[in-house]
């Protein structure tokens, strides 16, 4: 298990103090690639599925195909929810969404041009962060799913070109604290969102003032402690994408 502890308590961490953080590869039994990511307390069971064939869009075009599905367990969060069924909500295909276009993002899709991988992230428990976490940890699931691809000989080289993770950041009175909990979310004026690469370079940035707009140095501010975080995030990442190659 790839472990990061955080050196304070969380309820006195500073603005730029992740809470603690660890990627757990290998723990579906069935799947190419699996990792349980916790921040904090929010855990998310991400799985990658290799399936034959690419979408119908795709077809003949020598380019494979990343895609996620998000879902959160009726008890995941303080008071049941609703089981997913047919349809996902507006908030679910949204995560769902920015987890797929971060992930092919990095990826050479002419490697894997016959297949198509599916990222499964299901919330255990949610504490905020929950499509942040999924993101990082459907990264080291397909990076695990890659390298599986590769021993087999399905593939010749790994498709996966730089690692992406996710962390949130937040603003309540002008005070920013990244990796928020469920409290500290649910109370921000601003809430945004990262996907950045393990060198810094930006994927997806997702941001909204929910009171009153901004100043631009805000963001900024923002960016900067999630460069510092995924910088961290990274490297717990790519080992336990090597700890399941060994």
């Amino acid at each position: 298990m790839m472990l990061e502890k955080s050196k304070q308590d969380i309820r006195s961490r500073g603005v730029g103090d992740m809470r603690p953080l660890s990627f757990t590869p290998d723990v579906a039994l069935h799947a190419e690639g699996s990792c349980l990511v916790c921040y904090g307390r929010t855990r998310v069971l991400c799985t990658a599925s290799v399936e034959e064939g690419v979408p119908q869009f795709l077809r003949d075009s020598g380019e494979g195909w990343v895609t996620a599905e998000y879902s959160m367990l009726p008890r995941a969060t303080r008071a049941r929810s609703a089981r997913a069924r047919m349809l996902s909500s507006g908030r679910t295909l949204e995560i769902q969404r920015m987890i797929g276009r971060s992930l092919r993002a990095v990826v050479d899709s002419g490697v894997f041009a016959r297949q198509q991988i599916r990222i499964d992230c299901d919330v255990l428990d949610a504490d905020g962060g929950t499509r942040t976490a999924s993101l990082s940890g459907g990264c080291v699931a397909l990076g695990i799913a890659f390298r599986r691809l590769l021993k087999v000989g399905a593939i010749d080289r790994d498709p996966l070109l730089k690692i992406v993770a996710g962390v949130s950041c937040v603003m309540r009175k002008g005070k920013l604290q990244i990796d928020p909990t469920y409290r500290q979310d649910s109370h921000a004026d601003v809430d945004a969102n990262f996907a950045l690469t393990e060198e810094g370079e930006l994927v997806e940035v997702q941001l909204t003032a929910e009171r009153e707009p901004i100043a631009a140095h805000y963001l900024q501010e923002m960016l900067e402690l999630a460069r510092v975080a995924t910088s961290r995030i990274t490297t717990l990442q790519r080992a336990a994408i090597e700890e399941a190659s060994e």
